[in-house]
């Protein structure tokens, strides 16, 4: 089994991924309270290939990435009311944690591991920068869903430099614009 450019084994948690009413002051607390950084913001975009439920949907989000050691934080603020995940689960139980993400290096394989044991998508689509993410709904027994991540070269290449970025980081310089 290989590793990811943060060092952790494909198949391992890589992400834990919160639902938030307002990205920009979660970003500052996290700065603020817990010393993580540099945030890398996509503000206000549109999934290019989504498919919720079986649907295709396009919600306004803005996702915000940041790293603590070796695990990837994502902020997730959606500005409209479309149906998706996230706004399934500020109806069901408010703001907060959402779903871990797990880098696969056997996207398919992966996907159908999961639905072999009963999951089923929630929400699919191919991150801009190249790489396919599958939300399994895993809710009937644990406390998130589960995105499966193609830890890709696209995937290395975005999430490996903001890693990086973060070992030493001096507090400069806190939110990025992606």
């Amino acid at each position: 089994m290989g590793t990811l450019g943060t060092g952790q084994p494909f198949g391992s948690i890589v992400q834990t991924a919160y639902v938030v009413a307002d990205i920009e002051s979660e970003m500052e607390a996290y700065v603020d309270r817990l010393g993580v950084g540099p945030w890398y913001l996509a503000d206000h975009f549109r999934p290019p290939n989504p498919r919720y439920r079986g649907k295709v949907v396009a919600p306004l989000f803005s996702l915000a990435v940041a790293y603590s050691g070796a695990t990837m934080i994502e902020l997730i603020q959606q500005h409209d009311d479309l149906p998706s995940v996230f706004k399934e689960q500020v109806a069901q139980r408010g703001y907060g944690f959402h779903h871990w993400g797990v880098g696969v290096e056997d996207f398919d394989a992966s996907v159908a591991h999961y639905l072999k044991q009963g999951y089923e998508i929630a929400f699919s689509d191919t991150a801009p920068m190249g790489m396919r993410v599958a939300y399994m709904d895993t809710m009937k027994d644990l406390p998130g869903m589960v995105e499966l991540i193609e830890a890709n070269d696209a995937y290395e290449g975005f999430f490996t430099p903001v890693y990086k970025a973060s070992l030493g980081w001096d507090g400069r310089d806190p939110i990025r614009r992606a």
